[in-house]
């Protein structure tokens, strides 16, 4: 181990163009998925300056084996795996790349809307078994339809934009948003439920909004809505949700988070032919990879250096 202080990120790789930014530092891997007590354990031993978080918690525990700890900075956009007020009380900045992979999960949840609305995969499964679905099948058109979009920063706006160029009315709920473009409206929650045909989620989990949609939620909504969420899983009930797959309450769901991750298996999803699954990639392209490497090195180094 060299002599320089330690930048410590909790995964097996970061991007070499945020490597290159690091030089001054000795970084130092976690491995694949840490656990709480793996970076505990390291830190104890590097007491690094800088942690980038991509995977695993960092609470207390973490912040009290790291006195040297200046920042902790997360690969992406969610903090909610980083306790902020305890890092608060220690007078550690938390960060975010915000905005980093906003076209990466803004173009999965669009990707998810239209596998829901166009029974992609099942149309594909049944393709591929030797069937030919032209007579009995109808898919859903999306436009004019309404789509409700839960959180209106970067991933959720860029979807807007999608939703509105493919003829879709879009309402939006965001408390902290500004500034809207015209083809967003700003509405109330009542009001997504009311009246939108499919509802993605793009908002950060907070002890507010967990299980935000919910057996209560998800029977106010449209009957045959259709679901997206590309944020976080603990926003959705997902018990809730597979009963209302099941009643045709909601017609379809595409799902990239989901409230323990990796899924365990066997999943009551799994199986599920009206539930398309993908395994929380959205903000994973080779792009979206270095964007917010670099971005989250930057970030802890505008820290550091004051």
């Amino acid at each position: 181990m060299s002599n320089k202080p330690v930048f410590l990120v909790t995964s097996n790789d970061l991007a070499s163009q945020a490597l290159a930014l690091l030089a001054d530092y000795e970084v130092v891997f976690a491995g694949k998925t840490p656990t709480e007590d793996d970076i505990v354990a390291l830190c104890k031993q590097l007491d690094p300056v800088a942690i980038i978080v991509r995977y695993g918690k960092v609470g207390p525990a973490v912040m009290d084996a790291a006195p040297s700890l200046k920042v902790i900075s997360k690969h992406g956009s969610g903090t909610d795996t980083i306790d902020k007020a305890a890092a608060a009380q220690r007078g550690i900045q938390v960060v975010a790349a915000t905005g980093a992979n906003a076209a990466a999960v803004a173009e999965q949840a669009l990707a998810l809307l239209l596998a829901c609305a166009k029974s992609v995969t099942q149309l594909d499964q049944r393709m591929h078994a030797g069937h030919w679905d032209k007579a009995t099948h109808k898919s859903l058109e999306l436009g004019g339809r309404t789509i409700g979009v839960v959180g209106l920063g970067a991933i959720g706006l860029r979807l807007a934009r999608m939703a509105d160029a493919i003829g879709m009315r879009v309402i939006g709920f965001d408390p902290y948003a500004k500034d809207l473009p015209a083809y967003v409206q700003s509405v109330d929650l009542e009001t997504i439920w009311r009246e939108s045909d499919a509802i993605s989620l793009h908002c950060p989990l907070t002890s507010d909004n967990a299980q935000l949609l919910n057996a209560q939620t998800l029977a106010r909504c449209k009957p045959g809505v259709v679901v997206v969420n590309t944020a976080r899983g603990g926003l959705v009930d997902e018990a809730a949700l597979l009963e209302a797959i099941r009643s045709g309450q909601v017609r379809s769901a595409g799902l990239d988070s989901f409230a323990v991750e990796p899924m365990a298996a066997p999943h009551p999803f799994h199986g599920e032919p009206r539930i398309t699954l993908s395994p929380h990639i959205g903000g994973t392209t080779s792009d979206a990879y270095v964007n917010m490497g670099v971005a989250a090195a930057k970030n802890a180094l505008a820290v550091i250096g004051g």
